[in-house]
C-alpha cells in the first residue's frame, strides 16, 4: 500500500513533483494509447539532475528519458514520478526494474497505475530497499492524465465536450448562422484542444449545416486527430472536407447504411436503436480500436445525447460576450424535466481568451462523496 504523504511533503518534493506534471503534459496528443508521464531526477541536494517525459508510444518511457539525462548522477538519487513505475514488459521494459538498474534510492510517484497488467511497481522498488511512497501532487497528476486513467477505469474514451455560445447561450442565430461566435483566440485554442485529443467527433447536425473539416491547422508538429463522422444514413457527399487527406476520417453509420457513393472511407457500422447509434456502443468501438480521448465538436443535439447517457468528463464552453435572444441553445434535450435533475458540475477553471470567457467545468461528484481538490 503507497503511504500517501503528500500533505507533509517538504517544497522540493513538490517544486519537483509539479515539474514533472508539467512534464508530462508535454505529451498529450502524442503516446496515446499509453499515458502521459513526467520524470524528474534529482541528487542529495535536491539539484535536479535529470528530466524527461513519455514522448510517444513504443517510445523510451519518461524513466528512461530522464535516468539517461543523469547519467551517473542518478545512483543515490530520488526520481520523482507521475505514474507509478511500470513492472511489465511491452513494446519497452519495465522502469521500475531501469530505476533499480541505476542505483536510484528514493521513488516518489503521483498516482498508483490502475492497470493491472502494469502495476506493482511500487511493490517492486520497496522489496529491493528503494524508499517508494505514492500519492504526491495526485489530483494535478490525475487531472493531466485524465484521458488515460479514464479509458483504464471506466473501458471507454474520456470525452470532453466543446461548446461556443454566446452570454444568453445561443450557440447559433435565429438563421442558423453562427460564424463566427467566437473570437479568433477562441478558435485557436480549439486547435490546441484537437491536437491534444484523439478523435474529434461532430454529428449529421454538424456535418449538414457547417462541412467542417476537423484538422488541426497551425500548431506545429501536433498529431492529427482521427476525424469522426456520425451519419447514420451516410447522407455525407463525397465532397465534404472532411474526407479530405489533412487527417484520417472515421465515419459512423448503421449497419444497413448504403455507401456506395464512399469508396475507400472507413466505415464503424453500428446497430441502431430507434434510428440512433447507441452512446456507448459508439464509445465500446473507438475504445476497442485504440481510442482513448474524444473531443465532442458535435451541435446540441449530440451533446444532449452523451450528456443523457453519463459520458460527458469535461466540458469546457467558449463564451464570447453577445447576446442574441434567439436561435438555437448551446444544449438540446439531455433528459433532464426538472431543477433536481440538473446535472452539476464542478467549475475547475475560468480564463480569459481574447475577449471570450473560456470556462471549464467536470461531472460533479455524486451526493455523499467527497469534492474533488486541485491544488493551485
Amino acid at each position: 500500500m503507497a503511504t500517501h504523504a503528500a500533505h507533509a511533503a517538504p517544497d522540493t518534493d513538490i517544486r519537483a513533483m509539479r515539474r514533472a506534471v508539467e512534464l508530462a503534459a508535454r505529451g498529450l496528443g502524442s503516446t496515446s494509447p499509453n499515458p502521459v508521464v513526467g520524470c524528474v531526477i534529482t541528487d542529495a541536494a535536491g539539484t535536479v539532475v535529470g528530466e524527461g517525459w513519455h514522448q510517444r508510444a513504443g517510445g523510451p518511457h519518461a524513466e528512461v528519458h530522464a535516468l539517461r539525462a543523469a547519467g551517473a548522477a542518478a545512483r543515490g538519487a530520488t526520481a520523482y514520478v507521475t505514474l507509478e513505475p511500470c513492472n511489465h514488459t511491452g513494446r519497452t521494459g519495465p522502469c521500475a526494474q531501469a530505476l533499480l538498474d541505476a542505483g536510484i534510492s528514493r521513488v516518489v510517484y503521483a498516482v498508483a497505475d490502475p492497470n493491472q497488467q502494469a502495476s506493482g511497481g511500487a511493490a517492486t522498488l520497496r522489496a529491493a530497499g528503494v524508499d517508494t511512497t505514492g500519492g504526491l501532487l495526485a489530483a494535478e497528476a490525475e487531472q493531466g492524465n485524465a484521458a488515460w486513467l479514464t479509458s483504464v477505469r471506466r473501458g471507454r474514451p474520456h470525452v470532453t465536450w466543446k461548446y461556443a455560445a454566446t452570454l444568453d447561450g445561443r450557440s447559433a442565430a435565429a438563421d442558423g448562422t453562427s460564424r463566427w461566435i467566437s473570437s479568433p483566440e477562441s478558435r485557436a485554442d480549439v486547435h490546441r484542444l484537437r491536437a491534444e485529443s484523439d478523435a474529434v467527433l461532430v454529428g449529421g447536425g454538424t456535418l449538414r449545416d457547417d462541412d467542417p473539416h476537423l484538422a488541426v491547422r497551425g500548431i506545429e508538429g501536433a498529431t492529427q486527430p482521427l476525424r469522426i463522422a456520425l451519419d447514420t444514413r451516410a447522407t455525407l457527399p463525397a465532397s465534404a472536407r472532411i474526407l479530405d487527406d489533412a487527417a484520417p476520417t472515421l465515419l459512423v453509420v448503421g449497419q444497413d447504411a448504403d455507401t456506395r457513393h464512399l469508396p475507400g472511407v472507413d466505415l464503424l457500422r453500428l446497430p441502431l436503436h430507434d434510428g440512433r447509434v447507441a452512446v456507448h456502443d459508439l464509445l465500446a468501438a473507438l475504445h476497442a480500436r485504440g481510442t482513448r480521448s474524444v473531443l465532442l465538436e458535435g451541435g446540441p443535439v449530440l451533446a444532449g445525447a452523451f450528456l443523457e447517457a453519463g459520458a460527458v468528463d469535461r466540458v469546457i464552453g467558449y463564451l464570447a460576450p453577445a447576446l442574441l435572444g434567439a436561435g438555437p441553445a448551446a444544449l438540446a434535450d439531455a433528459g433532464v424535466s426538472t431543477i433536481a435533475g440538473a446535472l452539476r458540475l464542478d467549475l475547475t477553471e475560468a480564463v480569459r481568451i481574447g475577449p471570450d470567457l473560456r470556462i471549464t467545468a467536470v461531472p460533479a461528484p455524486a451526493t455523499g462523496s467527497a469534492p474533488a481538490t486541485k491544488e493551485h
